[in-house]
């Protein structure tokens, strides 16, 4: 049977996502810090499930960084958008607590995650230039995201913005690698370069 490359549908699908919510960090076109609500969809749906199935087949191919990358980012998706989601009550829970607890509960959400990237970028040093500069950024992302956060400053604040600004490198990269993944001989004369790292 054919085995084909689900890596380009996980990358694209985290591109996507990611893009569209670090246009909203950023301020483009909506105010920085504003309501991030229309993104549950894509988290759900594209970042969310499609990241997820993407994973499994990683698993069939015998990919097991694939697998574990698109597996656990269409997680963070699904739980993202279960924080956005008012059925969930995620939101609705501090509302009674310290003023700066759902910030600092963020803060540690978006931090795990940093830490988690961190480990996947060590394990890419031996991969491409392209793959490894995105979990990189990512992983910078991430920790700003969080500083935004644990800052305790206003919504749309600098460390949220450069974590978006970041945020937007990474889905370009992701898109990158993507497309490297569906240019192939049987498809198109277009190549893209990678740089092996090993």
């Amino acid at each position: 049977p054919v085995i084909i490359n689900p890596g380009p549908l996980g990358l694209s699908a985290f591109a996507l996502t990611t893009f569209v919510l670090s246009l909203f960090n950023v301020g483009a076109g909506v105010p920085s810090g504003g309501p991030v609500e229309v993104v549950t969809g894509l988290a759900v749906f594209y970042g969310g499930l499609s990241q997820i199935l993407a994973g499994m087949w990683e698993f069939k191919v015998g990919n097991n960084f694939g697998a574990t990358a698109f597996t656990s980012y269409g997680a963070f998706w699904l739980s993202y958008a279960a924080i956005l989601i008012p059925g969930f009550g995620i939101v609705p829970s501090y509302a009674t607590a310290d003023a700066h607890a759902l910030d600092n509960a963020l803060g540690i959400f978006l931090l795990s995650w940093g830490i988690f990237t961190f480990m996947l970028w060590i394990a890419t040093l031996r991969s491409t230039v392209t793959l490894s500069a995105m979990f990189f950024v990512l992983t910078l992302t991430f920790l700003f995201l969080s500083a935004g956060h644990f800052a305790h400053m206003e919504a749309g604040n600098y460390p949220t913005k450069i974590g978006g600004a970041l945020g937007i490198i990474t889905a370009l990269l992701a898109w990158y690698n993507a497309a490297a993944g569906l240019y192939t001989n049987k498809h198109t004369f277009v190549r893209l370069p990678v740089g092996p790292l090993s």
